[in-house]
C-alpha cells in the first residue's frame, strides 16, 4: 500500500534528509588515504546523536540477512556495489568508495548515497560515478506528477546502458517514510508509461547502481551483506529522497 504524505510530512522529511545531506557532505570530506570503515562510521554516529537523529540500518535485519546490519552507515568500496559492511579495512589511494546512509527524526526517514574516489581518481572511476549521477538526476526529472514508476525506470536505464554500463540485477529504489523501505518499488530499469501512476505526496528512494563491466549480476560476500560484482569491476551508487509534488520533485536529501 503507497502512503499519500501530506505538505507538513514532506516538511518533516525533508529534516531528516538535512541530516542524511549534512553527514554525507562531512564523510565525503573525511574521506581520506588511511581512513579506515570503521572511523567513517564513528563520525556518522557522532552527527546523527548531534542531530537528535537515530539510524534506520542500525539493527536492521531484512529476511535475507543473517545478522542485523552492524553499523549506521554502508560503506563500499571498488567491486562492492551496495551494503558494504563499515570494517577496519583503510582506504587506499584510488579507492572508489560509495557511502549510503539514512537517518530518522521525529519519525520520518531520510536516505541518500554518493560515491566518491579517495586519493588520486582513474578517468574510468570518474566517467562511472558521473553516469550514476547523471542517471539519478534522469530519473529525478521523470518523477512528476502524470508519469508512472515505468517512466522513472526507463530514464535511469537509458543513461546506464547507453554508457554501456550493467544495472544491478533484482536491485532498485524503494518508497520511504515513516519507514525506510515502503511500497512502491522503483526499479532502475523499465518501459515507460507502465506502472503505478505518479501522484503528489509520493515519496521515493532513487537509487541507479551502476557496474562498470557491463554486467547486471552480483555476489554475496561472506558477511551476508555485502554484494560484489560478479566479473570483479569496480561499482558507483547514487541515491536522493525524492517527494513528489503538483510543481514537479522536490529532492528532501539534496546536498
Amino acid at each position: 500500500m503507497v502512503e499519500l504524505k501530506t505538505d507538513a510530512s514532506i516538511d518533516a522529511m525533508y529534516e531528516a534528509g538535512q541530516v542524511v545531506a549534512r553527514t554525507l557532505t562531512a564523510l565525503r570530506e573525511a574521506a581520506g588515504v588511511g581512513v579506515s570503515l570503521l572511523e567513517l562510521d564513528a563520525l556518522a554516529r557522532d552527527i546523527l546523536r548531534e542531530a537528535g537523529a537515530t539510524s534506520p540500518f542500525l539493527g536492521y535485519r531484512p529476511a535475507f540477512a543473517p545478522m542485523p546490519f552492524p553499523g549506521v552507515l554502508c560503506a563500499s568500496v571498488n567491486d562492492a556495489i551496495v551494503h558494504g559492511v563499515p570494517t577496519r579495512y583503510r582506504l587506499r589511494d584510488g579507492d572508489l568508495l560509495s557511502l549510503d546512509f539514512g537517518a530518522e527524526l521525529g519519525g520520518w526517514v531520510g536516505d541518500s548515497a554518493l560515491s566518491l574516489v579517495v586519493g588520486r581518481a582513474r578517468p574510468a572511476d570518474l566517467r562511472l560515478i558521473e553516469t550514476a549521477e547523471r542517471a539519478l538526476a534522469s530519473g529525478i526529472e521523470a518523477a512528476v506528477v502524470g508519469n508512472r514508476i515505468g517512466d522513472i525506470a526507463h530514464a535511469i536505464g537509458s543513461v546506464c546502458r547507453a554508457a554501456g554500463y550493467g544495472i544491478m540485477d533484482g536491485f532498485g529504489g524503494h518508497g520511504i517514510g515513516r519507514r525506510m523501505h515502503e511500497d512502491p518499488g522503483v526499479p532502475n530499469e523499465g518501459r515507460p508509461g507502465r506502472g503505478l501512476p505518479l501522484r503528489p505526496g509520493m515519496v521515493l528512494a532513487i537509487e541507479p547502481m551502476l557496474i562498470a563491466g557491463g554486467t547486471d549480476g552480483y555476489r554475496t560476500a561472506p558477511d551476508g551483506w555485502t554484494l560484489h560484482t560478479t566479473d570483479g569491476t569496480r561499482a558507483a551508487h547514487a541515491e536522493h529522497t525524492v517527494a513528489i509534488t503538483k510543481t514537479g520533485p522536490r529532492i528532501l536529501t539534496q546536498r
